[in-house]
């Protein structure tokens, strides 16, 4: 564990975005502080709740390029992220991670893009190793190459954020992606997760963090939105489809 707490000051503004955000107006109820307690941590929530808000002010908290990668990538495509990340505090104990690295879906292109970059030698004009797996990032689909980065950039010891990393994945590479989350425990790392997917969010002894109307809940998988929903689908999604499309 690398960070215990992310806490928001008291006198940050309450009005405009990203102050308005459902997730950090619940958090501020709750003195403004939102606890690590495990390994894993998964953000959960409807779309636009603020759980890539709150990833990505952590990840700039933590002095991590806000567009995605490691604390050395100074890339900058679009000034999009918000300046929440200036009313944070990240409470950090014990030992520094050997490496930080924020992932996010929506950016992956560019973060491929920087790392192609990085590994390209100057000389010949290629890549200067057989990098991600004896393949180029841009070759691989969206996915893919998103595997490809965790699994050969994260190690051990690391402090990792994933915004949506299931995006692109079929369930089996989800599966996968459980495989690497393990792995990366084992190592000593820590992993705080925003996502919609059940099948990632079913990893052992991760605490799950959902934002909703109800305010912030610490569920257990078979309480969360995104598992009640798809199972209610997956039960009986002729009755579901009649609901959606002809009721």
């Amino acid at each position: 564990m690398f960070v215990f707490e992310m806490q928001l000051a008291k006198t940050m503004p309450r009005n405009g975005y990203p102050y308005e955000v459902l997730a950090i107006k619940e958090i501020l109820k709750q003195d403004g502080k939102l606890p690590f307690t495990a390994p894993v941590t998964f953000l959960s929530g409807d779309n636009g709740t603020g759980k890539s808000t709150i990833l990505e002010a952590i990840a700039v908290a933590y002095g991590i390029n806000p567009e995605g990668g490691s604390q050395n990538f100074n890339f900058s495509t679009v000034e999009s992220h918000s300046e929440l990340h200036e009313h944070v505090r990240l409470i950090r104990k014990g030992d520094i991670p050997r490496t930080k690295f924020f992932l996010r879906s929506e950016t992956y292109y560019n973060v491929a893009s920087e790392l192609e970059e990085l590994g390209r030698d100057p000389l010949q004009g290629g890549l200067a190793h057989a990098s991600y797996g004896h393949q180029p990032l841009h070759t691989r689909s969206h996915g893919e190459g998103l595997l490809a980065i965790i699994e050969n950039r994260f190690g051990d010891q690391g402090f990792y954020l994933l915004d949506e990393p299931e995006a692109g994945l079929a369930t089996s590479r989800q599966f996968a992606l459980l495989q690497e989350m393990h792995r990366l425990v084992k190592g000593g790392s820590q992993l705080i997760i925003a996502t919609h997917s059940p099948v990632i969010m079913s990893y052992p002894g991760a605490v799950i963090y959902q934002f909703s109307q109800v305010g912030i809940e610490e569920l257990p998988l078979e309480e969360t939105m995104a598992y009640k929903e798809t199972k209610l689908f997956y039960d009986d999604y002729k009755r579901m489809l009649h609901y959606l499309l002809e009721g």
